[in-house]
């Protein structure tokens, strides 16, 4: 297998069947053809990691498509990969804790300075937790009439003064059923729920063409619904928040490296792309990079802000 990656990586080091990054980022410009995954924030929550949070953007053919989560900076990291708000078809949660959603608004403000027409959806999970709002409501929390930024509901009404519509829409986050009811001649998105402890939760899959992206949130793989959902991806993007020694609430939250490499082995991932990289697991790629191939043989790819992968 060939990755398309930018000039701007200095070196890649090749070994057993890992490929591991080193050096310069790779350059924030993705390819002019073909489906690329862009970084935007490779960081989780933590205010001393360097990396903006957990956000990631398909690009097809040059065009920035969709938009997985929207962590703090990742509005920023948009503007430096000079991508377009109007070519976006969606924004897709995964779940709306605040290292994964914080930039929403900052989105929703700057786009009026944009040159957008069509409605765009808002997409994530449902809620039957009242300590977690449902994507519709947490929308309208953030910019309806009552909202904290209220200044903006219009973008909710026909009459937008950015031009457009925001459209929340909330997808289940309970059972196995996978859900896929959005989709154009270009791409179809689908997403199955998780299990993230108490918090709703959903992995995303983006197939355009013949080529697949899976992202997994925050997830446990309690309900085992990964190999599945990702059967045959290209990229495996999964969230890398705690090492294979982690015990009690983190693994209650979070996926260890080794049931990712038996994940990315049932599914045939070709390729596996860590990022909600924490401080816990910084400087311990050498042992999740062992932990993973004792199942998966595959490539993994530990992700740092801006980077850009061709599938």
């Amino acid at each position: 297998m060939t990755l398309k990656i930018q000039h701007g990586l200095r070196a890649v080091f090749m070994c057993v069947g890992l490929i591991y990054a080193v050096g310069a980022q790779a350059d924030q410009i993705c390819g002019e053809t073909g489906v690329w995954v862009q970084i935007l924030g490779a960081g989780g929550p933590e205010l001393d990691d360097t990396q903006a949070g957990t956000s990631y953007l398909i690009w097809s053919d040059n065009k920035a498509r969709v938009l997985i989560d929207t962590g703090p900076g990742s509005s920023v990291a948009f503007d430096q990969a000079e991508a377009k708000f109007e070519d976006l078809y969606a924004i897709a949660y995964t779940h709306l804790h605040a290292d994964h959603t914080a930039d929403l608004p900052s989105y929703i403000k700057g786009s009026y300075f944009a040159d957008r027409e069509q409605p765009l959806v808002i997409f994530g999970p449902d809620s039957s937790n009242p300590a977690y709002p449902d994507t519709e409501t947490f929308v309208d929390r953030l910019i309806g009439p009552s909202g904290a930024y209220s200044y903006l509901a219009d973008f909710l009404t026909h009459k937008s003064s950015g031009g457009y519509r925001v459209r929340a829409r909330n997808v289940p986050s309970i059972g196995k059923r996978r859900w896929a009811r959005f989709g154009n001649e270009e791409l179809k998105l689908s997403a199955i729920p998780v299990n993230h402890a108490e918090v709703p939760a959903i992995a995303w899959r983006v197939d355009i063409g013949e080529t697949s992206v899976v992202f997994t949130g925050d997830f446990n793989n309690l309900k085992n619904v990964m190999p599945e959902f990702a059967k045959g991806a290209d990229a495996l993007v999964a969230n890398h928040a705690i090492p294979e020694n982690s015990r009690g609430n983190q693994r209650e939250l979070h996926i260890l490296p080794s049931q990712l490499g038996r994940i990315a082995a049932q599914a045939e991932a070709r390729m596996v792309v860590l990022g909600h990289r924490m401080n816990r697991t910084r400087g311990r790629e050498s042992q999740t990079r062992e932990h993973i191939a004792k199942a998966y043989d595959g490539y993994v790819l530990f992700a740092n802000d801006g980077e850009c992968w061709g599938l």
